[in-house]
């Protein structure tokens, strides 16, 4: 991949295809003590309102049955909402960025990088270089849309402890990028508990209204669940939040047109009373986290530095495999 020439600053990136902020639909009639009542219960844009239900709307202080109703219809009348024709959304999806990884191959397996617009989920165990793949991503977003990246800031949600801005400097000089300045279109929040977690997204919804983010990055999304979840009596309890936050990204997703990417952990399924793991590499989150990303891609570990991404769910992809390699600029095509 071609390296940038210069320090790449996404401030200097018109943000005239953004979402629009909720005021806009004070041009409709709506007042603005009643946008800034959505503002305050996180809803930053008209594409929030118009995707909500209205058992949310209602749910805002202050905002009435009627109100509620006068919302959906002001913000439907920005916001397409009706059926388009094949053609016409495949226009769409032609104008989807899509992230490079920083090796050829892997682009090439996920078909030029990571989607936009979308949850990419990346899992397999230990060592297998989730993070260090996610690492290079929060890089490569900012890069401009000719060299792979997408011209935005990169928000960076970690629950284990595991983020490195040392790392993030080593991918931005490899795409010789200025390395402070590609630290400082990095958002970073460390998350505590799963209920921190979901208030991070609404933050971010408001960092996200205020410039243009490429990507957001949850590292992992599942890790705090299997703590603060115990037992099959806390599982249905499990499934349900860790259902929200997942629609919460998807929204994300769809109203900033960003790429989302979690991670996931893995754990052995064992048949019944045997003595062997029938699946020892199986993501967690059940059909909840399968159902809700768009792609699913599955690492492991193969000889030296190298890695194997596999193509475990796709609605677009075919079924393939592509080697990697993690070095000190990130991840890199596959070494010998």
């Amino acid at each position: 991949m071609a390296q940038a020439t210069e320090a790449y600053n996404v401030e200097d990136v018109a943000d005239a295809a953004g979402p629009l902020l909720v005021e806009r639909l004070e041009d409709l009639g709506i007042s603005a003590t009643d946008t800034k009542k959505l503002r305050d219960a996180g809803l930053m844009t008209v594409e929030a309102v118009a995707y909500s239900t209205k058992k949310r709307l209602l749910a805002v202080k202050g905002i009435s049955e009627t109100k509620a109703d006068k919302l959906i219809a002001e913000a439907s009348k920005l916001v397409p909402l009706g059926f388009c024709t094949a053609a016409e959304y495949y226009q769409i999806r032609e104008q989807q960025l899509s992230l490079t990884t920083g090796s050829k191959e892997l682009d090439t397996l996920l078909g030029a990088g990571i989607e936009t617009g979308s949850i990419t989920e990346i899992f397999g165990e230990f060592r297998t270089g989730k993070t260090q793949l996610c690492h290079t991503l929060a890089i490569t977003c900012q890069m401009p849309m000719e060299q792979g990246g997408a011209e935005g800031k990169a928000m960076y949600i970690d629950t284990e402890g595991t983020f490195r801005p040392e790392r993030c400097k080593s991918v931005a000089e490899r795409f010789g990028l200025d390395p402070d300045e590609a630290l400082d279109n990095v958002s970073f929040a460390r998350a505590y508990n799963s209920d921190h977690q979901m208030q991070l997204l609404q933050q971010a919804c408001a960092l996200m209204a205020e410039t243009r983010y490429a990507l957001l990055i949850v590292d992992s999304a599942t890790a705090l669940y299997r703590t603060d979840f115990t037992g099959r009596g806390e599982l249905a309890a499990r499934q349900q939040h860790m259902g929200q936050f997942l629609r919460a990204l998807q929204r994300i997703a769809d109203e900033f047109g960003c790429a989302v990417v979690i991670t996931n952990q893995v754990v052995a399924q064992v048949d019944g009373g045997a003595m062997f793991a029938v699946d020892p590499k199986k993501p967690i989150g059940g059909n909840i986290i399968a159902h809700a990303s768009q792609t699913r891609l599955s690492l492991r570990k193969a000889r030296g530095e190298n890695r194997i991404c596999k193509i475990y769910d796709s609605p677009n992809l075919p079924e393939a495999e592509a080697t990697f390699s993690i070095s000190e600029g990130g991840i890199t095509d596959a070494t010998d």
